[in-house]
C-alpha cells in the first residue's frame, strides 16, 4: 500500500503499525518523537495498536526546548 510518510510516497506492507513504521524509517531518538496519522497525534501508548492504511500520511515531529 502507499502511504506517505514526512511529505514523501512510500509503499508499505499492508497492515503495518506506527510501532513497526517509527523502526522501518530508522527514526532517530524515537522515545522523544512525537507521531501523527493524517493530522491526529498518536498518543505513545498507542503506537503498537495503530494500524496505517492506504493514503494515510504520517510525520515524525520533535519538539525541542530551549531559551534562556
Amino acid at each position: 500500500m502507499i502511504i506517505t510518510v514526512a511529505g514523501v510516497k512510500k509503499e508499505v506492507k499492508d497492515g503495518i503499525t506506527v510501532a513497526q513504521l517509527v523502526i522501518d524509517e530508522n527514526v532517530e531518538t524515537p522515545q522523544y518523537v512525537t507521531v501523527t496519522v493524517n493530522d491526529d497525534f498518536v498518543e505513545n501508548s498507542q503506537l503498537e495498536s495503530t494500524v496505517l492504511h492506504e493514503g494515510d500520511t504520517v510525520e515524525f515531529l520533535y519538539f525541542m526546548g530551549g531559551g534562556q
